[in-house]
């Protein structure tokens, strides 16, 4: 079977692919993360889901990487991961009420032959009302830090979660269905015996 290597740092995406029962290696490269504003979110993170396996996959001969991103969009806004506890408040008062959509891009190259593919998902999250208390306490837990539109579905953010439609693991940063989709076409079948 060809190795697989995950173009990514992220713990959430690596305990996905674990969570799949993938052998896999990570194999991470820092990437120009600047996009054209003009880009709508699915065109972002496919952009920079294919940055992130095309600098790992230029460094190997033989395998699948897989790249992938995540961001949170409300109101047609792109949130990345918060700067300060300020802005984490910020971005959640935006979302608390709302609805709001996240996009991961995901992109497979078989390394030996330049083969790709790119492709999205979109999942629609539904947040209740929360007051400044609530969300304030939320910020000082430290869990918003480092995610994109400041909450963690898998964490204490789910606190704020009253619904989704579409996918679950993409909100977390990979969705499984499709990148196990995406690697049937590579020949990897994810449910095959020699995975574990």
């Amino acid at each position: 079977m060809l190795p697989i290597y995950l173009a990514s740092s992220s713990p959430r995406r690596r305990e996905l692919m674990e969570q799949m029962g993938l052998r896999f290696s990570v194999v991470s490269r820092p990437v120009d993360e600047t996009v054209d504003e003009k880009l709508s979110p699915e065109e972002v993170v496919k952009s920079l889901s294919a940055r992130k396996a095309l600098a790992v996959s230029r460094e190997i001969d033989r395998g699948l990487v897989i790249g992938s991103d995540t961001v949170v969009v409300w109101q047609g806004k792109i949130m990345g991961k918060p700067v300060s506890d300020a802005d984490a408040l910020d971005m959640l008062r935006c979302l608390q009420g709302n609805e709001h959509s996240v996009y991961s891009g995901l992109a497979v190259i078989d390394a030996s032959d330049g083969r790709m593919v790119c492709t999205h998902e979109r999942t629609r999250v539904f947040f209740r009302p929360a007051g400044d208390d609530e969300l304030k306490l939320y910020v000082n837990t430290g869990e918003p830090m480092d995610k994109a539109g400041a909450y963690a579905i898998q964490g204490r953010g789910a606190v704020f979660v009253s619904g989704i439609e579409g996918c679950y693991s993409n909100v977390v940063g990979l969705p499984l269905f499709l990148l196990a989709s995406v690697l049937k076409d590579f020949g990897v079948n994810v449910l095959g015996s020699d995975m574990n």
